[in-house]
């Protein structure tokens, strides 16, 4: 049977209301930020360190007995036994910053990206694109929303008629099989994007921007949210083996269709 948290519309307030506050803050940061690399070409900016204490502050002072799993801090802090426990209380996955290199070159693409995970589910997710000011959002069983107005995957069924995005790891090397797929799909379908955000990436999919995302070098983080919205508008995300989308393992193919996944999984294996 399907596990699905009694929601109440204060959570989803709650969660609009920290990303609300993230986008303010990455926004007011740009152009008098400092930059580190976490590791070799990943970034990580006081913007990314100040937005996830806001939403952190906004999350735990309304839910004080809910867990947090964040990018810059507190990832390690969610244990394989607080996940198999269904009466442990929800638990937000937060990115404050996803696309933190588009960020930086003052690219439009990055999103501050929160979900909430319960029961062994994604319960509802939260993107929202701080340039743009569009907010993806969605509850499990209430569909998927841009705004306030109601999205729905396209209806493309054809690999050789879709456009997609992918994500590369940030220390992609040439011999990577993440370029493997890349170059197997480029020759396959109609076109392939990168765009530096999962997040967005994901709510294009959800909003028939984009046919088509896979990704097998993202963090739970990156593509909580955004999976929630995906499902919500009648999109379909599988395992690379097609079996159930895990978010603590992300490696994926998210599509508008059923047979569109079954074709790019098999063009990607």
């Amino acid at each position: 049977m399907e596990q699905r948290l009694d929601m109440n519309d204060n959570y989803l307030k709650v969660a609009r209301l920290a990303a609300a506050a993230g986008a303010e803050i990455l926004l007011s940061y740009q152009g008098r930020f400092s930059v580190r690399e976490k590791a070799p070409r990943d970034l990580v900016t006081e913007a990314d360190v100040a937005a996830q204490q806001a939403i952190q502050k906004i999350l735990l002072s309304n839910f004080p007995d809910h867990g947090f799993v964040g990018e810059e801090e507190g990832h390690d802090q969610v244990s394989a036994e607080m996940l198999a426990d269904p009466n442990h209380p929800p638990i937000w996955i937060v990115d404050p910053l996803d696309g933190t290199v588009n960020y930086v070159h003052q690219l439009q693409s990055f999103a501050v990206s929160i979900a909430m995970y319960h029961r062994g589910e994604l319960q509802l997710g939260v993107v929202h694109d701080p340039v743009t000011k569009e907010i993806f959002w969605a509850q499990r069983g209430g569909g998927a929303f841009l705004n306030d107005c109601p999205i729905q995957c396209s209806q493309s069924d054809r690999l050789d008629q879709a456009l997609l995005a992918c994500s590369f790891s940030a220390g992609v090397r040439h011999d990577s099989g993440e370029l493997d797929r890349f170059a197997a799909a480029l020759d396959q379908a109609q076109a392939v994007r990168r765009l530096g955000s999962a997040a967005l990436n994901l709510c294009y999919v959800a909003a028939g921007r984009l046919d088509g995302y896979w990704a097998t070098c993202v963090k739970p983080w990156d593509v909580a949210a955004g999976a929630v919205i995906v499902s919500e508008a009648q999109g379909e995300i599988l395992s690379l083996a097609g079996e159930k989308f895990d978010i603590w393992d992300p490696r994926f193919v998210a599509t508008a269709t059923k047979s569109l996944n079954d074709q790019l999984r098999r063009c990607l294996a």
